[in-house]
């Protein structure tokens, strides 16, 4: 079983930057895909990014790509979602979740570890 930590939310102005950090105890972050999902307040869980354990391949939901990155530092159990261009439509509470399963997948359902979540707010 393994525990996870997210940090790095907070607020930033239309255009900015956050990291989010995840990390993983209990178990080597290797063991599982990693995903980052975000929700707003009386909304569904909704998939943002996610990477397999082996941390050769991505996926990103299309309103994400091009701003949004997924990284893991196996070396420190933990996984990162650098987040640029921000925009307000971004504003959620982020959550970082692990899937231990073979099958690479991005459905929340398939995921069965999740942190506690990290808010970021963009706004000006």
């Amino acid at each position: 079983q393994v525990q996870l930590v997210e940090s790095g939310g907070g607020l930033v102005q239309p255009g900015g930057s956050l990291r989010l950090s995840c990390v993983a105890s209990g178990r080597t972050v290797r063991s599982y895909h990693i995903g980052w999902f975000r929700q707003a307040s009386g909304k569904e869980r909704e998939f943002v990014v996610a990477i397999n354990k082996d941390g050769g391949t991505t996926r990103y939901v299309d309103s994400v790509k091009g701003r949004f990155t997924i990284s893991r530092d196996d070396a420190k159990n933990t996984a990162y979602l650098q987040m640029n261009s921000l925009k307000p439509a971004d504003t959620d509470v982020y959550y970082c979740a692990a899937d231990p399963s073979l099958v690479f997948r991005t459905e929340a359902s398939r995921y069965d570890y999740w942190g506690q979540g990290s808010q970021g707010t963009v706004s000006s």
